[in-house]
């Protein structure tokens, strides 16, 4: 089968290699030309994933996958198209479209007759068949659901463990009509390894919302853990003990709490569902209370420090969380900016970033190899480099924040160092 991955970003890359290893013809389309020439040159553009690594080479030796921009993409033979684009949030928290409207028009202007369109970026419910179907048709001339068929299929991967997640996570898939659900449920059965359940929906609007569904449930139930954490916190108990012991019953499932959230996922697809419906009350109190995670761990620092006025924090992790490459929503830009705003002079470490991108992100770097003073550490991202390390390392430091409640607190005391969790 001849198929098309529409942006070959961190998920998307991942999935036109799990199709073409499958034994599909591949043409991955991407913006990006460093992103298309790597590719073209037989390795990966990410390292995210070993497999990923080891497979792009034999792949595109034997002509399974290669890489085009828009300038040499073309289209009119292939069967399926996935569309992986991202739709992000603004600073207004508004919806962003424009990448993928772009993406849309480009597809529609590029596909033939019989040409099955699946969108797996996370999308506000209804706008498959109702701003995308729209945009194909014009743009193609073609009839949707007659010779031109849509569904939807969202991703259910984290970076870093795409191939892993693809196994053992149900493939949810919905369509504009029964025809384009049963060739979607067809494609992924064909794309996807053995064994691999395809669950299909009724229709591309139920596939859409289970997504959204799932996700918001995550925030939500994450901004429950951080209500708790303050709750013990102003009690002297710890939240951590409190979780373990109510999971022990089967019906809590109880997440964790920690300085925010970050990534593609969590902290922007709540607001596709609460954005234009006000009678939804609990998604937005959630976000509320999980961006005011970075105020509150600057009030427990100021708790036990006093004013940080031209004190020296370091943050201990930019990603978004531990042991990926990825800095989207990370909950280290309102740390940074809450700490700015207390006075703080604040540095920022990342073993998976140069000082070059950390300085971009408007971060000091701070160096591990030859530290400077620092009064507050604040552990932002669990990277398990970070699990070896020696407080003593730090000079000067006599506080450290575990936003992650992910290191043991007796090295730290036994170094003289004060130790606080998130609500412990």
């Amino acid at each position: 089968m001849r198929v098309a991955v529409v942006g070959l970003g961190h998920i998307g890359l991942p999935l036109a290699v799990q199709y073409a290893s499958r034994g599909h013809e591949v043409l991955g389309v991407d913006v990006d030309r460093r992103i298309v020439d790597t590719l073209n040159g037989g390795a990966s553009p990410h390292q995210d994933e070993q497999a990923l690594i080891d497979r792009v080479p034999s792949l595109v030796a034997d002509g399974h996958l290669r890489a085009a921009t828009w300038e040499d993409a073309d289209l009119s033979t292939a069967e399926v198209v996935v569309v992986i684009v991202p739709v992000v949030v603004d600073g207004d928290r508004q919806i962003d479209f424009a990448p993928i409207d772009a993406a849309t028009g480009d597809i529609a202007r590029r596909i033939g007759p019989g040409t099955l369109v699946m969108y797996e970026t996370t999308l506000p419910v209804g706008t498959t068949r109702n701003r995308f179907g729209p945009m194909l048709t014009a743009g193609s001339g073609l009839t949707l659901d007659d010779d031109l068929f849509l569904a939807f299929s969202p991703e259910r991967v984290l970076v870093g463990r795409v191939f892993l997640d693809l196994q053992r996570y149900p493939k949810i898939v919905g369509g504009t009509s029964e025809e384009s659900t049963r060739r979607a449920v067809e494609f992924y059965r064909s794309a996807l390894d053995e064994g691999t359940e395809v669950w299909q929906v009724t229709n591309a609007e139920t596939a859409e919302m289970t997504k959204l569904a799932e996700t918001t449930y995550r925030d939500v139930n994450i901004a429950y853990a951080n209500e708790l954490a303050r709750y013990a916190s102003r009690r002297g108990i710890d939240v951590m003990e409190v979780i373990g012991a109510a999971n022990s019953q089967p019906y809590s499932h109880i997440h964790q709490p920690g300085v925010g959230v970050g990534g593609h996922c969590i902290p922007v697809y709540p607001h596709f569902l609460f954005n234009d419906e006000p009678e939804l009350r609990i998604p937005p109190l959630a976000r509320e209370i999980n961006e005011s995670m970075g105020t509150f761990t600057v009030d427990v620092i100021e708790d036990r420090i006093g004013s940080l006025e031209g004190q020296p924090v370091l943050i201990l992790g930019v990603a978004y969380r531990g042991d990926v490459r990825e800095d989207a929503f990370s909950s280290a830009f309102r740390l940074r900016d809450e700490l700015g705003l207390a006075g703080a002079t604040v540095y920022a470490h990342d073993p998976y970033f140069d000082d070059a991108h950390l300085r971009q992100l408007g971060f000091e770097p701070y160096s591990l190899d030859s530290p400077a003073h620092v009064r507050v550490a604040v552990l932002q991202a669990a990277h398990g480099a970070y699990r070896e390390l020696a407080p003593s390392s730090l000079p000067g430091l006599e506080l450290f924040v575990d936003g992650r409640n992910a290191l043991e607190r007796e090295p730290f005391e036994a170094a003289g160092i004060r130790y606080v969790g998130i609500g412990r």
